[in-house]
């Protein structure tokens, strides 16, 4: 494996629309918390009371094991390799995340990489698809941050603008076709817990349960993870580096997004393919990386040098 010193793309600090970033106030922040924490703490009280009646070790372990290998697709494929080209990777590995992070439902590989590029062009300002700071203020201007932040962006209409922003990856013959095969990915990430749930339990309810849980509760919990990303983590954690816009890091999603909640560093550093900058940030994604490096299935793996994050910890 060989890291690269260099980190290109949005970093340098430019300072905010009035200078460095205030702190959203602490009623917008617990609102924000509360709003994101509660559905997770009903998931979790649902599956204690269906515990021996609708959930069981299979259908646990299929939750579990979906939610990571889509996880890791978003985070490793979609977000690293792809939008930031944090490292390389031969066509099988590509073709394989590709299907992964379909599979988180998501929207198609060249969409999304074009819209979180332009995320980091306009971070926070006019411009970005989902920055929680642009709805005015008071309470309402709060809500409609919130909500559009989260997922209300994704009803509106945005210019997705592909042949500006992912030219690079509209030119691999191997990303378009299996970009353009997210209908099927999709259905495959249905099927398999479906099909897996059947064949360990051999019944149609255990098929069933493997749907529910491997398939939409999964996708469920990992769109609010990701969606997280964009709300949370430009409102509530630390900010370690300088950057020009909100971004913050969140340890609860820095761990339930595996390194994607490290969102301070990744926005100071965004063609790093290590979100965890610290020893103690938890970073499951850097460390698939890592794994498919000393496989010889990752190289020209970049991350920040020493000195160069020193320049840039905040004052």
């Amino acid at each position: 494996m060989t890291d690269s010193l260099s980190t290109t793309g949005s970093a340098t600090p430019t300072g905010s629309l009035t200078g460095e970033p205030d702190t959203a106030p602490l009623y917008v922040r617990i609102s924000n918390l509360a709003a994101v924490l509660i559905p997770f703490l009903g998931v979790i009280a649902a599956a204690v009371l269906l515990w021996g009646q609708a959930l069981s070790w299979v259908d646990l372990g299929l939750l579990l094991g979906m939610y990571i290998l889509s996880g890791l697709g978003i985070t490793i494929g979609y977000h690293r390799l792809f939008t930031h080209r944090s490292f390389e990777a031969p066509g099988a590995v590509k073709a394989t995340l590709i299907a992964l992070g379909s599979m988180a439902v998501e929207g198609p590989l060249l969409r999304w990489a074009a819209q979180h590029r332009r995320h980091h062009q306009h971070s926070d300002r006019v411009g970005d698809p989902h920055s929680p700071h642009l709805h005015g203020d008071g309470i309402l201007g709060m809500l409609k941050g919130l909500w559009h932040a989260h997922m209300g962006w994704m009803f509106e209409m945005h210019p997705i603008g592909m042949k500006k922003y992912v030219p690079d990856l509209l030119a691999d013959r191997l990303i378009v076709t299996s970009s353009n095969l997210f209908s099927v990915w999709v259905v495959l990430g249905a099927l398999l817990p479906t099909l897996v749930g059947g064949l360990l339990t051999m019944s149609w309810m255990g098929a069933l349960l493997g749907f529910l849980w491997g398939g939409a509760v999964r996708v469920f919990l990992i769109h609010h993870v990701t969606f997280s990303i964009n709300s949370v983590c430009h409102l509530w954690g630390t900010r370690p580096f300088r950057s020009r816009d909100h971004s913050r890091n969140n340890p609860i999603f820095g761990v339930l997004g595996f390194g994607e909640g490290w969102h301070n560093n990744h926005h100071a550093f965004p063609a790093s393919a290590r979100h965890g900058l610290r020893w103690w940030e938890i970073d499951l994604g850097y460390w698939v990386i890592r794994l498919l490096a000393a496989l010889g299935l990752a190289w020209n793996v970049r991350v920040p040098a020493g000195d160069v994050m020193a320049e840039k910890m905040a004052r």
